[in-house]
């Protein structure tokens, strides 16, 4: 509190705030900060330069002005973001009395008093908890609790991911808005006495002010959900080990299977912020820059050719043989040729057939591709030529061959007189224009 009331140090947080975050070009997020007046200044007075604002709770004025309140959420949360998961230095109260938007559509910052100052370890360890719980991974979060501080060393891990696990419920409480999930992890916190660093319950302070804050504009902001394609960007683009490992989590399960539908999500909105940017729709926060994209992608292939991904080749391969069994069967050579089946069939409850995810997929992954050619033939050509790469494509041709003997016979005779009924009917195998 007396760090709080002593103004040298709130100008100079000011200026240090307004030297991370209010010039940040190519954004599309417009920041400002008071200018500090020091021949003004002393330790018990603070003079700052006049900005004229609205607040964020006046929705009258706000559309009187012609704002654009998803674009004042979107530089809120993007300048949020960056100073909790990039910089570190952040505003530990964003509450609508300290931003007001001016004429121009800017974000204006006041008060900055209480600051917060996280380091790496935390940065990074918020985004392993967000990852972690988006995929319910609890024993995940249990060892993130431990590694992090919150609960003492000689904590039964499993009992607090059993706590963890019971708090998700069956699904249907499972929130994406930060109180939502405070409410859900509350009784296990005091079960297992949780301490929280200073830091940390600032960072819960700045995010509870900062989902408060936007939901003043509107009243469906969830930061969870909001916070994801930032988080996904950041994963994508740190070629650091630790947030590369996070990536890997994100995709493939601690037994080493492959989150299917995580990975087509994610190969989808690649291919969509892309397809934007391509087009020349203004750079902003939640476009993915396709070079992260392609070093990530070599970094994730090189993981699964190692020795320590040996598990996920074992799961990959099971995954190409039951793809192979589903392409032949009657059910799915229909959605092969045409595309507004094959969505239909994925929207319904046959979404989690494997086959509609590799179409689904693989059209993604090829408009992905034809946004820069180029870097993805380089990369796949330096995968193809290594020797793991050989060895592995050499155990799924086995595979193949084995399973082939058994079962392709049946199923390509199958397949064959599947589509010659096709054909007799006059079966439509062009795709939607």
């Amino acid at each position: 509190m007396f760090d709080e009331i002593d103004y040298i140090l709130e100008a100079q947080n000011a200026e240090k705030f307004a030297s991370l975050y209010a010039s940040i070009p190519r954004t599309g997020s417009c920041v400002k900060v008071p200018k500090i007046y020091w021949n003004f200044t002393r330790k018990t007075v603070l003079t700052m330069e006049w900005i004229d604002g609205i607040k964020l709770t006046d929705a009258r004025r706000i559309s009187e002005a012609s704002l654009n309140k998803k674009q004042l959420i979107d530089q809120g949360l993007y300048c949020s973001l960056k100073q909790l998961l990039e910089e570190g230095f952040f505003h530990a109260d964003p509450h609508p009395g300290n931003l007001v938007a001016t004429d121009d559509g800017s974000l204006a910052y006041f008060d900055f008093g209480m600051m917060g100052d996280i380091p790496r370890h935390y940065r990074v360890g918020l985004i392993r908890m967000l990852v972690h719980y988006v995929n319910r991974d609890s024993s995940g979060l249990a060892n993130d609790f431990l590694s992090l501080g919150f609960i003492p060393d000689g904590t039964d891990i499993q009992l607090v991911a059993d706590a963890v696990h019971a708090s998700f419920g069956d699904g249907s409480r499972q929130s994406n808005d930060f109180q939502g999930i405070m409410d859900q992890l509350y009784a296990v916190m005091y079960e297992f006495n949780f301490y929280l660093p200073p830091d940390y319950a600032l960072v819960i302070r700045a995010l509870g002010s900062l989902e408060g804050t936007a939901k003043a504009l509107d009243p469906d902001f969830k930061v969870v959900e909001s916070a994801y394609p930032f988080v996904i960007g950041r994963l994508l683009a740190d070629p650091n080990p630790d947030m590369r490992k996070i990536l890997r989590e994100l995709i493939i399960r601690s037994n080493g299977s492959i989150r299917w539908n995580r990975l087509e999500r994610l190969i989808a909105a690649i291919s969509e912020q892309s397809s934007e940017s391509a087009n020349e729709t203004p750079l902003t926060w939640k476009t993915f820059d396709m070079r992260s994209v392609v070093a990530a992608t070599e970094d994730l292939f090189c993981f699964i050719l190692s020795e320590k991904g040996w598990w996920v080749r074992v799961f990959l391969i099971q995954d190409i043989v039951k793809a192979a069994n589903a392409f032949l069967e009657e059910e799915a050579l229909p959605c092969i040729f045409n595309k507004q089946e094959a969505k239909e069939r994925f929207d319904t409850e046959q979404s989690d057939a494997l086959v509609m995810r590799l179409i689904n997929g693989f059209r993604s992954l090829q408009q992905a591709i034809s946004l820069a050619p180029e870097v993805w033939t380089a990369m796949f050509l330096r995968t193809l030529v290594k020797s793991d790469t050989h060895r592995f494509l050499l155990d799924i041709f086995l595979s193949l061959a084995v399973y082939s003997r058994n079962k392709m016979p049946e199923a390509f005779f199958r397949c064959i007189s599947r589509l010659l009924h096709l054909l007799e009917k006059g079966y439509d195998f062009q795709e939607d224009t």
